[in-house]
């Protein structure tokens, strides 16, 4: 896309606006200076000052316009690109199977690169039309019970098989007690947040994986999921734009690191619509970072109090 021409776009409308205010406020003090009367003079300062309040929306509208456009772009770029990198892959295997006979440890191997291509291509879709459905779907859906320590060890065994990790790469800490880990929600969309943020995790550690997942109970009320990672860390200044929709961060953009810039925004969004929330820390950049996702626990009624409402009491007995 034309990046630099919708900059010179953008300080032309800038300028523009400028010449503007200041002409106007030019023949607002010249017309004022010849006429003394209060009338035409209050008359006057109103109407130049709408007309400056209005010159200056429509700069601040012209910019943020073209900045959305430019946020567009560059997610269409980076889907089209996430969409067909395996496609051509799995292109060229399969030409490869078809033109000429192939040893069956190197078919295995051929099937193997396919397959995960083919995830990689279906994680793709998915995040970009769960992006589209997420922001239409009412907090009031239907909910199910879910255990989130059974979910994080999935969505851990997936993230490893997929970028091809060993066991010590992802780390992860459970209390013993899974029972207060249960929270309402839907299953598939709390898959999906974990699952981008572990993807994030291992995208941007550029020197080595290594994660570490926490699961906790906060103030009896809260689970908690905090990834850990030791990567290329966040600026404090785009700690929460992050998660905005397609925002990715400048200087950890220019390693040429592929993404839809919708990971995080997909996981405060489904963790706002539990009635819970997600945020980041980090030190900076080479300090790694710290994605936390807050979901409402759910609290079951204790054992001692269902035995007690079970007993007949002696009065009615």
């Amino acid at each position: 896309m034309n990046f630099p021409h919708r900059r010179g776009a953008t300080a032309f409308f800038i300028t523009l606006g400028a010449c503007l205010v200041v002409l106007a406020l030019t023949l607002n003090i010249t017309w004022v200076l010849h006429w003394r009367e209060i009338v035409p003079l209050v008359l006057g300062i109103i109407f130049f000052s709408l007309l400056i309040a209005g010159l200056i929306l429509n700069t601040i509208f012209l910019v943020r316009e073209i900045r959305r456009n430019e946020k567009q772009d560059s997610f269409l770029n980076a889907v089209t690109h996430e969409l067909k990198t395996p496609i051509a892959s799995i292109r060229l295997y399969l030409e490869t199977l078809q033109r000429r006979p192939v040893e069956e440890a190197q078919r295995q191997e051929f099937y193997r690169i396919m397959l995960a291509d083919s995830d990689r291509l279906l994680a793709t879709v998915e995040q970009v039309l769960k992006a589209g459905e997420v922001g239409q779907r009412k907090r009031d859906q239907a909910r199910i019970r879910v255990d989130m320590a059974t979910l994080v060890h999935d969505c851990v065994a997936i993230t490893r098989r997929r970028h091809h990790l060993e066991e010590q790469a992802i780390a992860v800490e459970i209390p013993s007690d899974p029972s207060r880990l249960l929270i309402q929600g839907n299953p598939a969309d709390l898959r999906s947040a974990v699952l981008n943020v572990l993807d994030n995790a291992v995208k941007y550690s550029v020197n080595g994986v290594h994660i570490h997942v926490k699961l906790a109970v906060e103030h009896d009320a809260w689970v908690m999921l905090s990834i850990t990672d030791t990567g290329m860390g966040i600026p404090a200044a785009h700690l929460k734009r992050i998660f905005k929709r397609f925002y990715r961060v400048p200087s950890r953009s220019v390693l040429k690191l592929k993404g839809t810039g919708l990971g995080l925004f997909l996981v405060r969004s489904i963790a706002r619509q539990h009635g819970g929330d997600a945020r980041a820390q980090s030190d900076g950049l080479g300090h790694g970072a710290i994605i936390t996702l807050q979901l409402p626990r759910l609290i079951l009624p204790t054992a001692a109090t269902s035995t007690t409402s079970s007993i007949p009491s002696k009065a009615g007995a």
